[in-house]
C-alpha cells in the first residue's frame, strides 16, 4: 500500500516591509535639501554673503575700544552676527516652507509614505549645516580682520557647541512654525522677514544690549536671539565681556534653560500649528 506524501511545508511570508525609518527618511531628505540649496546659486550667495557683508561693514566702521574691557566693538559685532548667523534658519525655513506650501509641494508629500517628522529631522539637519557653515567662516574673518582670539579650553567649545545646536534647533522649529502665518508664498518675505530684522536689533546683534532701553530688552528677552547672542559672548569675549552684559554676567544656566524651552516649545508649535495644504487648498 502506498504511503501518503505529507505536502512540504510551506515557505515562511517575507516579513512585511514596515513604515520607513524617520531618521534614515530624514537623512535621505536632508541631503536632498542640501543638493537643493547648493543648485540655487543666487540663493547661496546671498545667504552667505549677507552677514559676511554685515560684519565688515560695522567692524570697519564701528573699532572703539569698549572701556574696562580690553575688547573692541568689532569683537562684540563678530559674536553678535554669529548668533544672528545661527537664527537665520527662522528666515529661510519660514519663507521656504511657505513657498513649498503654496506650490503644491508639501501636499505631494503629505501622499507619500514618508513618515511627517522625516520632513522637520531633513529641513532640521540642512539648516544646522548652512549654519555651521556661516559661523565658521564669519570666525574666520573676525580673527583675520578684527583681533578675534579663538578660546583655547575645551569648556568654552562645548558651551559654544550647546548654544549653537539648541539656538539652531530652537530658531529653526520656530521658522518651521510661523511659515503657516502667510497667507501665501508672495507674503512670505514681509511676513517673516520683517520681525527677524527687528529681533536682530533688539537682541543685541547691532547695537550693544546694555545700550537698549529696558523695555526693549524685556521683549528680546522673550526670544532665542538674545540668549543665542549672550552664550556666543561667553565663548569669544571672555571674563572681560561678562561687564557688558545687564545682569554683569552671562548667565549660562539661564541660556541653556531658555533655549532648551524654545526647542520644546518649537516642537509643539510645529505638531499644532503646522500645514500641509495651502488655504485655497481647504
Amino acid at each position: 500500500m502506498s504511503e501518503t506524501v505529507a505536502p512540504a511545508s510551506a515557505a515562511p511570508a517575507p516579513a512585511s516591509a514596515g513604515p520607513p525609518s524617520v531618521i534614515r527618511v530624514g537623512l535621505s531628505r536632508a541631503a536632498f535639501e542640501t543638493r537643493m540649496f547648493f543648485r540655487e546659486k543666487d540663493a547661496v550667495i546671498f545667504t552667505f554673503s549677507f552677514p559676511i557683508v554685515l560684519l565688515v561693514i560695522f567692524g570697519s566702521i564701528f573699532k572703539a575700544e569698549l572701556e574696562g574691557t580690553g575688547l573692541n566693538v568689532s569683537q562684540l559685532y563678530v559674536a553678535g552676527l554669529i548668533g544672528s548667523a545661527a537664527m537665520t534658519g527662522f528666515q529661510n525655513l519660514g519663507i521656504g516652507i511657505a513657498g513649498d506650501r503654496d506650490d503644491g509641494t508639501l501636499k505631494r508629500l503629505a501622499g507619500t509614505p514618508m513618515p511627517p517628522a522625516a520632513y522637520f529631522v531633513g529641513k532640521a539637519l540642512n539648516t544646522l549645516l548652512v549654519s555651521a557653515v556661516q559661523v565658521a567662516i564669519l570666525l574666520a574673518i573676525g580673527v583675520a580682520m578684527f583681533e578675534l582670539e579663538l578660546p583655547s579650553a575645551l569648556s568654552d567649545w562645548l558651551t559654544f557647541a550647546w548654544v549653537f545646536v539648541l539656538g539652531v534647533l530652537g530658531s529653526s522649529l520656530l521658522g518651521i512654525a510661523v511659515s503657516s502665518l502667510p497667507r501665501s508664498a508672495k507674503s512670505a518675505s514681509a511676513v517673516i522677514a520683517m520681525p527677524f530684522v527687528v529681533l536682530q536689533f533688539i537682541s543685541g546683534v547691532f547695537i550693544p544690549i546694555s545700550q537698549l532701553p529696558e523695555w526693549v530688552t524685556r521683549v528680546a528677552s522673550f526670544f532665542p536671539l538674545k540668549w543665542m547672542c549672550q552664550g556666543f559672548r561667553s565663548v569669544f569675549l571672555g571674563d572681560g565681556g561678562a561687564t557688558l552684559e545687564l545682569a554683569k554676567s552671562y548667565e549660562l544656566d539661564r541660556v541653556a534653560l531658555i533655549l532648551g524651552a524654545w526647542v520644546v516649545g518649537g516642537l509643539v508649535l510645529c505638531l499644532t500649528t503646522f500645514r500641509w495644504k495651502g488655504r485655497r487648498d481647504g
